[in-house]
């Protein structure tokens, strides 16, 4: 069952804008009041006057708006109790009090609405004298107060829910949104405007106190911060305004000034700024008190243009102009104020008043017509529409709460009444909380377009706060032509707001008639690419600069873009850098390529050439097993230029690592193999006559394989090894292969193989440790023979090779910031190695190979020396004469040449060494146990070299008689060879080694030449000179030398040739 409530408790409130009133006494305006009797009451509240000063509660000023709304909820009124079709049968009443501006003044007012219904009589208890049923003379203070239309307690209009009047009164409506809207349309126009940093202006009470909190409120969440918020007091002065003017210029980045005033606050406001003359003007933005009202800024047209307010959407009430046009002091008696207002709109004073204000005058301010005192007596033929009247722009509001009273009242008659005309007893006591819910708040209608004829209107609804719908309208106070084609100040609509703001700012007008948006702002928007460092107020900044590689993450955030990102040039972002890597379109790869094809050319030619003469001394002198791992390097070290310049894949990686690391242990191990034996086999041939061991083919190939897989080096008796493959299989666990980032600085992306330099460095030692130790070998053996096989030339390339990585390693390491330069200065110098190696070890082979055949034979390549010597025969010859005719009798015919071979025998016994065939290919030095030794003859088939065999077992005569079949004898197998060129008449030669022997010797024809004697006399004596040339990569010189110095002993004694056989 609900609840009864008391009808003077059911308020209904719209928004009204300040409403002023001249009161002319303090007494009579306490007490005056509109009474209108009527069925149903409506009670009203409008300030009517201006908010006193001090104690006193109303001012003596008319608040010229508030008549218009009084007249128009009167006028209202009379139009509905005129028509028939609203409330037939029951007439509406009126109670109207002056609230004066104040919140606790209209509140005391209110309690006349409460007085009157609990003063109410109850005629049950009384009884007429005629027996009639009593009955309650209709007044207005008698009558039921079914609620109460009027303007917020304050001198603005009442907008917000949490105002104190709804916990005041249960039931509170509103035709009139509250103002949360309104500031959020205010904050809304900042945002259009791109305004971050404002200033707030708020009259002191609930209107500007609670908007201006809404504003800040929503402002903030929005990123706009508030540079000064100032109130202005309740009885501000001129020294008020101008501080606040004063306060508001120490913001001077603050250009934007929002108003949140009362009608007459933002007047002196405007008067406090035109007296600063201010050199950068504000740029007003006002909520409804200031609205479209033309008298705040009359005079004051310079300061206010630009100006941009809010104002609520409304139309003007047909019929209610003609309606305050007809009015005058004489027809208007209802409205005790109307007086006041003619005399203040006018500048006069009615004549009905002239004794009182003669009474009063001097003590509320008033001119009067004694001494100094004078007054104009109003003529009776003024009418309002010769004064500049225009409609307010709440008449509208007013009308649309009266309207939605009387329909819901309707509403109400028709559900409880039926066809009952007139107030019946069951809408005379319904529940006044259940009225307003089921049907004040569920009203919803047009008043313009249904009730006046040719206007539209709004719709007039309620949600379930009781708040009307927010239609608002901005309006731009600017110079130019009006819509009635007037020249002048007026107000233009540039936009709306209904939920959302519509406004057309190109249309705009700014302070002082820019057209250029003002800028209210603490610190300006930062450029890309910086951010706000906080200075103070969250709106005030300094804009610090992004490092090159960040972006702006927010606007306070600086972020890294990280490593291979870059940010976009408005900082909003980070893009993916390119990833760069050597291109073969580049010059850093052209002219790599181009050496290792030449290379390559060249190695595949020198290749193919020996091959074709493979079976030449040249070649074979060489070592063919080496020179096809020694080739075979310097071709993968061309290669590794293209492994190097290719795109980094895991497969190029791995191909990197064994490639540059297995070429050079192939090139290094093989030169190495080369010289350790060249320098091994002297060393061996100077202490003793046994071969040195693995230096055959076979075994130079596996000590060669052994350099490139494992370091297998020896020196004397020392053995060390060092791995290589497997050096590289560890390195590719410890450093897995395949591709990486490399960023040498914060714009390049370089994709490179996951090698890092030091450690590429350390992978090459092995082979750097095979460059020295070849090195060393080559410095060793720099002395031997210059015809000696490839000697020189390997030093020459170990030589050459040092200064290159000398001055590679700085340089590479020096580019590390450079990846093209640092890979093509790493394929330059893998090429350059293997040229050098390759002209200097093959170009003299393949020079004689090509221009000179005729050296390509096998005594040619061998490094022979000369040992020259003469010997005295005299003791030989005369051995020979005593038997040569006694075997000359058995058919042996004696030469000289017998006992030449038997002494070349005897002394090889001595020293066998040089009784030896050397193997060139297979690098094998073979110690013969037998002397074939064989003899250069002169033939009709040209020169043969026959020999004589098992020389050692035969005696002088054996061998006379083995010489007089010489030239049937064959020539394999020969030993030693002896030449005798004294037979055609030579007495000195060089002879030429014979392969595979490595010695030959030759003798002069015997001449008699002057000697001495051992008594030092000159004798005679037949002298024959003699000359051995030995290969001096088996024999020395001293063994040479001893050898021919016990070959003389048996020529120059030949009896020890006849003793033993």
């Amino acid at each position: 069952m609900h609840q009864c409530v008391p009808w003077p408790l059911l308020l209904l409130t719209l928004s009204l804008q300040r409403l002023t009133s001249l009161s002319t006494v303090q007494s009579r305006m306490h007490n005056e009041a509109v009474l209108i009797p009527g069925d149903i009451v409506l009670g009203g509240l409008f300030p009517v006057h201006e908010k006193g000063g001090g104690p006193t509660a109303c001012g003596p000023n008319i608040y010229h708006r508030g008549v218009q709304r009084l007249e128009a909820m009167l006028f209202a009124v009379d139009q509905i109790n005129r028509k028939d079709d609203i409330l037939p049968g029951i007439t509406l009443g009126v109670h109207i009090l002056d609230t004066c501006g104040r919140d606790t003044y209209a509140l005391n007012q209110s309690l006349h609405f409460v007085r009157a219904s609990l003063s109410n009589i109850d005629i049950s208890v009384l009884e007429c004298a005629d027996k009639s049923t009593p009955r309650v003379k209709k007044t207005a203070s008698a009558g039921p107060i079914f609620g109460v239309i009027g303007g917020s307690y304050s001198s603005v209009s009442l907008q917000r829910p949490a105002h104190p009047i709804i916990f005041r009164f249960d039931y509170f409506a509103r035709t009139v949104p509250p103002d949360t809207f309104q500031s959020i349309a205010l904050v809304d126009v900042v945002k259009s405007a791109n305004w971050s940093y404002v200033s707030t202006v708020y009259s002191e009470g609930s209107y500007g106190e609670y908007g201006i909190e809404v504003f800040t409120r929503e402002a903030t969440e929005r990123n706009v911060c508030i540079a000064a918020a100032l109130k202005v007091p309740s009885a501000a002065d001129d020294k008020v305004f101008d501080d606040i003017i004063q306060r508001l210029s120490k913001k001077p980045n603050a250009r934007a000034i929002v108003l949140f005033t009362r009608a007459e606050d933002a007047r002196g406001i405007l008067e406090a700024a035109r007296r600063s003359n201010l050199s950068q003007p504000f740029q007003w933005l006002a909520s409804d008190g200031w609205g479209r009202q033309s008298k705040l800024i009359e005079g004051l047209e310079e300061e206010a243009e630009g100006a941009i307010t809010v104002e609520l959407q409304s139309e003007n009430i047909p019929g209610f102009d003609s309606y305050m046009e007809s009015l005058t002091p004489e027809t208007n008696r209802r409205n005790p104020w109307f007086g006041e207002y003619w005399e203040e709109v006018f500048g006069c004073t009615l004549r009905r008043n002239t004794a009182i204000y003669e009474r009063f005058g001097s003590q509320v301010g008033w001119k009067t017509g004694t001494g100094n005192q004078s007054y104009l007596i109003c003529p009776s033929g003024l009418r309002l529409s010769t004064s500049g009247y225009e409609q307010e722009s709440k008449v509208q509001f007013v009308v649309d709460a009266v309207y939605a009273f009387a329909l819901a009242l309707s509403k109400l008659r028709h559900d409880l009444c039926g066809r009952h005309e007139g107030l019946c007893l069951s809408m005379a006591n319904y529940d006044r909380g259940a009225f307003y819910k089921n049907y004040l708040l569920n009203v919803s209608f047009t008043v313009i377009g249904h009730y006046f004829a040719d206007a539209a209107g709004s719709e007039v609804k309620f949600d379930e706060h009781g708040d009307g719908l927010a239609r608002y309208e901005i309006l731009n106070f600017r110079k130019g032509t009006n819509n009635n084609g007037a020249n002048g100040y007026h107000y233009r609509v540039v936009g709306k707001w209904y939920n959302s703001l519509d406004i057309r700012t190109e249309e705009m007008v700014w302070a002082r008639g820019t057209k250029d948006i003002p800028i209210s702002a603490c610190s300006l928007p930062c450029e890309p690419g910086m951010i706000k460092k906080q200075q103070g107020d969250t709106c005030c900044w300094v804009c610090d600069q992004c490092e090159a590689y960040e972006y702006v993450y927010d606007e306070h955030t600086c972020v890294d873009c990280g490593p291979g990102f870059w940010p976009h040039p408005d900082k909003r972002g980070c893009y993916q850098l390119p990833i760069n890597h050597i291109r073969w379109s580049s010059a850093f790869a052209i002219v790599p390529a181009v050496i290792s094809c030449l290379g390559i050319v060249a190695t595949l030619a020198v290749a193919c050439l020996l091959f074709h003469h493979r079976d030449t001394p040249v070649v074979r002198a060489s070592g063919r097993e080496l020179t096809v791992i020694l080739l075979a390097g310097v071709l993968v070290c061309y290669l590794n230029t293209f492994v190097l310049l290719a795109t980094p894949t895991t497969a190029t990686c791995v191909l990197q690592r064994f490639g540059v690391g297995v070429s050079f242990s192939a090139v290094y191990g093989a030169l190495l193999t080369k010289t350790n034996r060249i320098a091994r086999i002297f060393d061996s041939a100077s202490r003793s006559a046994v071969r040195p061991r693995y230096i055959s083919p076979t075994s130079q190939v596996c000590i060669a394989a052994a350099l490139i897989a494992f370091q297998k080096e020896r020196d004397t008796d020392c053995f060390f090894s060092t791995p290589e493959v497997v050096l590289t299989l560890v390195w590719m666990i410890i450093e897995p292969p395949g591709t990486r980032h490399s960023y040498p600085d914060r714009r390049q992306v370089i994709l490179k193989c996951n090698i890092q330099d030091m450690s590429f460095l350390f992978s090459q030692l092995y082979n750097a440790l095979l460059i020295l130790i070849s090195t060393v070998y080559a410095v060793k053996t720099r002395k031997i023979p210059e015809n000696f096989n490839e000697s020189k030339f390997i030093g020459f390339t170990m030589y050459t090779t040092c200064i290159i990585w000398l001055a590679f390693v700085p340089i590479y390491f020096g580019t590390g910031n450079a990846h093209e330069t640092q890979i093509t200065t790493l394929c330059v110098a893998i090429s350059l190695s293997a040229s050098v190696t390759l002209v200097c070890l093959y170009s003299p082979k393949v020079y004689i190979i090509v221009f000179q055949p005729d050296k390509n034979i096998r005594g040619k390549t061998i490094p022979h020396f000369v040992y020259s010597d003469e010997c005295n025969v005299d003791q030989v010859m005369r051995c020979r004469n005593d038997v040569k005719d006694s075997l000359m009798e058995r058919g042996i015919s004696l030469t000289l040449m017998p006992f030449f071979v038997k002494a070349t025998s005897r002394a090889l016994e001595q020293y066998p060494q040089l009784n030896a065939w050397l193997d060139e290919e297979a690098q094998q030095l073979q110690l013969l146990d037998n002397h074939n030794i064989g003899i250069a003859m002169d033939t009709s088939d040209g020169l043969v070299v026959p020999n004589i065999k098992n020389v050692q077992n035969l005696s002088v005569f054996a061998i006379a008689q083995e010489l007089n079949r010489l030239q049937e004898c064959g020539s394999k197998a020969t030993t030693f060879t002896l030449s005798n060129i004294g037979v055609i008449g030579g007495t000195f030669m060089k002879p030429v080694i014979v392969p595979p022997q490595v010695i030959i010797g030759a003798f002069g024809k015997a001449r008699k030449l002057p000697r001495f004697d051992d008594e030092g006399n000159v004798i005679p004596a037949n002298i024959m000179s003699i000359s051995w040339s030995a290969d001096h990569r088996i024999v020395d010189g001293v063994t040479v030398a001893r050898f021919s110095n016990l070959w003389k002993y048996y020529v120059e004694n030949p009896m020890h040739l006849l003793i033993c056989p």
